[in-house]
């Protein structure tokens, strides 16, 4: 038997919209190890356990996030000398030469074949949510996206019903329309159920516009998706594609102020021509799902959202050239209150009716 450490390295807070990432890699690692006899703990961050693991194993998110996983390199390697550690994750995925400097043993890249047919050990972590993937990797091969690069095999799964343990599944899907057994999975959701409950359903990654129908809008609310997302990535140009696609999701049943349009900004597209494309979402009354560019093999990100403009530069993180850090500071702030009004049915944004839509819901809370 051997003692295996799982460690999620410590990493800043998502925003209060996001959900606390699982670290679903190393879960898997835990089924696995398990069913081989061995003892599994996980941890997040750096703390000693009661024992000497034979095998550290960390997960990696963000590759700009890399610094969180040399310091957890470092202290595991400081408190357990003997122990062999591997670090995986997406980070190590993507750049590979760069972790291996962290002083790590080995570096994995890619999924693990064995670990990735085991169901991840849920017991070991409390959240009120399942990640669950249909299939891996994506057929598009957007510049932005590290996806295809980790996982450049696309496999598809024909049913998850086996695998549902809650009543909330997220689905982590990078193009979950794209499977083509996906109009049976969805018949299958709209009628699953877990310990006598209803599930229901979140898209996490979004789906991919080009690829829906009225029919697989219909199977979507069926299947009891809330919050259904899409991605408009391209210019202005591609805005009536865009608003066919809010259509089709509003006519299957879907309210307009709970989609979202995922906008990529600090990227291709200048400022000006972002703040085209929110106010047509705020025109379709839908909200906006903004998503700052850095680029794949960055490292380091220190922006700090309560900076004033203009007080941080490209040394702090990266600045595409068509923008500025007042210009991203400031669409930031458009988008904010736009969804503040688009949530609320505000004609306008103002600090008083933001205030006061809080108040109203903390009564309610209360109540």
């Amino acid at each position: 038997m051997s003692d295996i450490l799982l460690v999620e390295p410590l990493s800043p807070k998502p925003a209060k919209s996001s959900r606390k990432p699982i670290p679903l890699g190393l879960l898997k690692f835990a089924t696995l190890h398990r069913r081989l006899g061995n003892r599994v703990q996980l941890v997040r961050g750096q703390k000693l356990v009661d024992y000497r693991p034979h095998e550290v194993l960390i997960t990696s998110y963000f590759t700009y996030w890399s610094r969180y996983v040399w310091d957890a390199v470092a202290f595991y390697k400081s408190a357990y000398p003997k122990a062999k550690i591997t670090v995986g994750g997406i980070y190590a995925s993507l750049m590979p030469d760069h972790c291996k400097e962290s002083g790590c043993d080995e570096v994995f890249v890619g999924l693990h074949p064995e670990a990735e047919l085991c169901p991840p050990a849920y017991d070991l972590v409390d959240e009120g949510y399942q990640i669950v993937h249909t299939s891996r990797g994506c057929f598009r091969r957007c510049d932005f996206c590290g996806v295809w690069r980790i996982e450049p095999e696309t496999t598809y799964k024909h049913s998850i019903l086996h695998e549902i343990r809650n009543t909330n599944i997220v689905f982590y899907d990078n193009n979950l329309l794209a499977n083509p057994h996906i109009e049976g999975i969805l018949a299958e959701l709209s009628h699953a159920r877990y310990q006598g409950r209803k599930v229901r359903c979140e898209c996490q990654c979004g789906l991919d516009g080009r690829l829906l129908t009225p029919r697989l809008a219909e199977l979507l609310k069926a299947a009891r998706f809330r919050y259904p997302r899409i991605a408009w990535d391209g210019p202005y140009s591609n805005r009536q594609d865009v608003a066919q696609q809010i259509d089709i999701l509003a006519q299957a049943g879907f309210e307009r102020a709970d989609i979202h349009v995922f906008m990529l900004y600090n990227h291709d597209i200048a400022f000006g021509e972002m703040e085209k494309k929110r106010r047509s979402c705020q025109e379709w009354g839908v909200q906006v799902a903004d998503c700052r560019y850095r680029p794949l093999d960055q490292t380091v990100d220190n922006y700090k959202h309560w900076c004033a403009p203009n007080k941080q530069g490209p040394n702090d993180y990266y600045i595409h050239p068509l923008w500025t850090d007042a210009l991203i500071r400031l669409f930031r702030r458009n988008v904010r209150e736009h969804n503040i009004c688009i949530r609320h049915g505000f004609a306008r944004y103002s600090r008083e009716l933001e205030l006061q839509a809080r108040r109203e819901a903390r009564k309610s809370r209360d109540w």
